[in-house]
């Protein structure tokens, strides 16, 4: 676990490895979500990043008889 320390100006610095780990460029968006009292930063990825990342998902699913 790692710790970091919040400045005057509330920011914080991301160490470099949790940085690599998530892929994170300066400049880059995160989201921020709060969730049962901590924050959990998710990064803002550009629509193009995102093109196949569904591919092989399972597309199959049950109907009711009575549904279209």
């Amino acid at each position: 676990m790692t710790t970091v320390t919040v400045s005057k100006k509330y920011q914080i610095v991301m160490p470099r490895e949790m940085r690599q780990a998530m892929g994170i460029r300066p400049g880059q968006k995160l989201q921020v979500v709060l969730y049962e009292g901590r924050a959990e930063l998710i990064p803002v990825r550009d629509i193009t990043e995102m093109r196949g990342f569904l591919r092989g998902i399972e597309t199959d699913v049950p109907r009711d008889g009575d549904r279209v």
